[in-house]
């Protein structure tokens, strides 16, 4: 409804449209992509550049701001529009302040349409008397060179801008008519436009409408993936408690198994240690007794083996065993409980509630198949109902009345568009014969110049001057005789297009452009009396409703939804017809029905617990771990064997060469095997035992209470689940009903947007107003006819000058009937000759004075 509220407002207002190219968007990730409202490509554009002729009229407008400089007059206008206009004498002394440039230039121009006439008569009717330059006698005087040349100067330079000012005038009046012309084809744009706009408009309502299959489309996406989302966010949320839990019953599991392996290594290290110190303390008994008899030899006797023997004597007693591990306890029965609590496999156990967990988004899935049918029994509904109120709306039969309208509009505006064109070409033609006027005064003061300068001859005296300059002269008096005829009317032209064209660009044009003839407008209770805002009176009738015109013709200049800048909620609030509730009420209802029962989910069973309570009552807390500690860190042997060795090889060689010293050595190689035959393995299973015990005394510490902890989160997290998983279903329920009826907020959301900034946009109404006053009205038309008058204007006053330069030139370039023999003549008055004497001519017509009396007259 208010999509079709929207367009029949727009069509109302707009004439032309113009296009707006749309953006690049992406949307934020997690945000469902509507895509752009479709728009088509228009043609017209509301901007006018008008080319190098524009400097002329940027001068035009310094011109009138010299004119008249004052402000924008907002309360006279005000008063005149509300008929107020007069009631306190101050209101005519405020319009002549403002008006007074444009009075006193008009009271010139007067003074000049009715003074130049004048003047021109008296001048003709002056020369008839021969009087005003009308004798045809010249003095010659010294400087009358210099005279010639500075009248032929100031005229050529003011019939040079006289003709500027003409060439202003022409180009102004060519300018209107190609602008004229080529407004044709800008209102068949705009008639184009708007046909675009016509079938666009429904396409744009379609969109909007079939984009809610993306909303649903995503809905059902989601409600067919229940497990992985609602599924996965109750695991995700319980799994918090059991995971760890369960991890722990793992680990426990593994410590039972590193437990037996630590045992069995311990009762398969004690054994071999056993033996094998029985049989190394056998071999170094056996080591002692031959090294003894091998130092009883007699050649230790002698004086220089005697000292090493006895030091290698002394040393026989460290070749003992050190560690004693035949009085250690067995593990036996340790082993035995242990291999007892591995007959059930706890990990399998676990493994299986892992599994059971794990299961839940199945679960949900499920469990909610009947709801999840209904939700999307709903989604459908919702959709057949926009489309079935759409399809309610007459869209078709608005558009259809409107296209019928535009119809007939554009056939009027072609059937009488020729009849502009025809108006504007008198228009065009009667300026052109103004400038045609002055363009003939300049001509003949361009022929005048040109004969009187190429045909003047310095020697010739006034009365012989040739024909070609007196032409000169004579073409300069006709200019001077049609700028008293033509002056007059290029005048009046000149102040009526002043005074009119002057002041449609200063109280309309310049207001227009800074917006202060909107806030004219937009003052209560001006163009009705009843009403305080005229525009929100006339469209809803609520005047009381701040509706301006700055500020729709603001928002349109925008691009802004017609809705938004009409403020069309007062007539048609939109959010009422999509508040959110209407669609989510029965989704949110049926999402928040949805049940989830999770307690055939087992964590672990009782088997698991009581295999667990076992392992803890094994007995391997009641290993003496220090017994074992205790010979573990003693060495093998009192002595390192290879030292020993090797410090016996050593003393072997301090004794002389013999069977001694090579019995020594001997001994020493035996000693040496059987380090690395028995005690190095001894060594190794030390090791072990070491790594066992160890591992042993740090599962068994605290075993008891490590046992109860784990199956005390097992109960915990099972409790989680059999009882109090259904707050946590809730609030995940919640969450997935809020991402479910969130896609609904975006599909909302987008199309309020798109309403009010896409659909409709009203910069259309904007662009006809600019076309018709700041394009037709200033641009084509008062800039075109302001610098119209500005260059007839400038070339009327120019015409004074360029007569009184005119009259004077033609002085020097005519041939006169009489003139002065000698220059400056003081006392003595010169006779004229007959003409053929001395080339000089005189007059023989009767009641012609005598030129000597004259002369001699002159001079006194």
């Amino acid at each position: 409804m208010a999509v079709e509220l929207c367009l029949l407002l727009l069509l109302l207002f707009c004439g032309s449209t113009v296009s707006e190219v749309q953006p690049i968007y992406k949307p934020p990730p997690g945000t469902l992509d509507f895509g752009f409202v479709p728009s088509k490509t228009y043609d017209t554009g509301a901007y006018h550049e008008p080319g190098p002729i524009g400097i002329l009229f940027k001068i035009v407008h310094a011109f009138l701001y010299l004119v008249q400089p004052n402000p924008f007059p907002q309360d006279l206008i005000r008063k005149v529009a509300q008929q107020k206009f007069g009631n306190t004498q101050g209101d005519y002394q405020k319009a002549i302040y403002y008006e007074i440039g444009f009075i006193v230039s008009a009271a010139l121009g007067l003074l000049f349409i009715l003074l130049l006439p004048l003047v021109g008569l008296c001048f003709c009717m002056c020369r008839c008397c021969d009087n005003c330059g009308g004798e045809m006698h010249q003095r010659q005087k010294k400087n009358a060179d210099c005279q010639r040349s500075c009248f032929a100067t100031f005229l050529f330079v003011a019939s040079l801008i006289i003709s500027i000012g003409v060439l202003c005038a022409y180009a102004a009046n060519q300018h209107l008519t190609s602008q004229v012309r080529g407004a044709k084809k800008l209102v068949n744009s705009n008639f184009k436009d708007l046909k675009v706009f016509l079938n666009d408009t429904p396409a744009q309502i379609d969109y909007l409408v079939s984009q809610y299959n993306t909303t649903k489309d995503k809905a059902l996406s989601d409600l067919n993936n229940v497990g992985p989302l609602l599924g996965s966010r109750v695991q995700e949320q319980l799994g918090k408690e059991v995971r760890p839990a369960l991890d722990a019953a793992l680990t426990m599991a593994g410590a039972i198994r590193e437990t037996k392996e630590a045992l069995e290594n311990v009762s398969v290290s004690v054994e071999v240690l056993q033996e094998g110190t029985e049989r190394l303390h056998a071999n170094l008994t056996d080591v002692k007794m031959h090294l003894s008899n091998t130092l009883n030899d007699s050649a230790c006797s002698a004086a220089q083996a005697a000292s090493t023997c006895n030091i290698i004597r002394n040393s026989l007693n460290q070749l003992n065993i050190n560690a004693n591990f035949s009085g250690l306890p067995g593990v036996s029965s340790q082993l035995a409980k242990v291999n007892d609590v591995l007959k059930i496999d706890l990990s399998s156990l676990v493994q299986k509630g892992y599994a059971a967990f794990n299961d839940t988004p199945d679960l949900v899935v499920n469990q909610t198949k009947n709801i999840l049918s209904d939700i999307k029994n709903v989604l459908e509904s919702i959709g057949s109902n926009i489309s079935s109120f759409t399809k309610t709306l007459p869209v078709q039969k608005i558009l259809a009345d409107l296209t019928i309208y535009l119809t007939q509009s554009e056939a009027y505006v072609q059937d009488y568009f020729p009849l502009v064109e025809q108006y504007d070409f008198y228009r065009w033609l009667g300026c052109l014969i103004l400038c045609c006027m002055v363009v003939l005064i300049v001509v003949f003061y361009y022929l005048g110049l040109l004969c009187g300068t190429c045909g003047y001859d310095k020697h010739a005296s006034p009365t012989t001057r040739g024909c070609i300059s007196n032409t000169g002269g004579n073409f300069l008096m006709a200019g001077v005789g049609f700028s008293f005829l033509f002056s007059w009317v290029l005048m009046i032209v000149v102040v009526l297009t002043f005074v009119t064209g002057g002041n449609v660009e200063k109280l309309v044009c310049e207001p227009f452009e800074d917006k202060t003839l909107f806030k004219v407008l937009d003052t209560p209770y001006l163009l009705n009396q009843q009403w305080k805002n005229y525009l929100s009176g006339m469209l809803f009738k609520n005047p009381n409703i701040n509706l301006t015109f700055e500020k729709v013709y603001s928002d349109c200049k925008e691009n802004k939804g017609i809705y938004t800048s009409l403020h069309l909620e007062h007539l048609f609030n939109i959010n009422e017809f999509l508040n959110i509730s209407m669609y989510t009420e029965d989704v949110a209802l049926r999402i928040e029905h949805i049940q989830i029962n999770l307690s055939k989910i087992i964590l672990l069973d009782e088997i698991g617990k009581e295999n667990l309570l076992n392992f803890s009552s094994s007995g391997i807390d009641g290993i003496n771990f220090g017994a074992y500690l205790t010979e573990i860190n003693k060495s093998v042997t009192k002595v390192d064997l290879l030292s020993f060795a090797n410090d016996l090889e050593a003393r072997a060689d301090q004794l002389p060469k013999g069977a001694l010293e090579n019995a020594l050595k001997g001994h020493a190689n035996n000693i040496r095997m059987i380090h690395n035959q028995q005690v190095v393995p001894l060594e190794q299973a030390m090791s072990t035992l070491n790594q066992s015990i160890r591992l042993l005394k740090r599962t068994s510490s605290e075993l008891m209470v490590k046992v109860k902890n784990v199956i005390s989160a097992v109960n915990a997290a099972q409790l989680l689940i059999n009882n109090n998983a259904s707050l946590v279903i809730v609030q995940e329920t919640k969450k997935y009903m809020d991402t479910i009826v969130g896609y609904f907020e975006q599909y909302i959301d987008w199309v309020k947007e798109s309403i009010a900034m896409e659909v409709a946009a009203c910069k259309p109404i904007a662009n006809v107003i600019d076309t018709a006053v700041d394009i037709f009205l200033c641009s084509y038309v008062t800039d075109s006819v302001n610098t119209f008058w500005f260059g007839l204007g400038g070339s009327s006053i120019f015409l004074i000058p360029a007569i009184i330069f005119a009259v004077k030139l033609s002085k020097y370039y005519r041939r006169m009937d009489t003139e002065d023999v000698y220059d400056d003549v003081e006392t003595i008055p010169m006779k004229n000759t007959e003409n053929g004497n001395n080339g000089y001519h005189k007059e023989h017509l009767y009641g012609i004075h005598n030129p000597v009396i004259t002369s001699s007259v002159e001079q006194w």
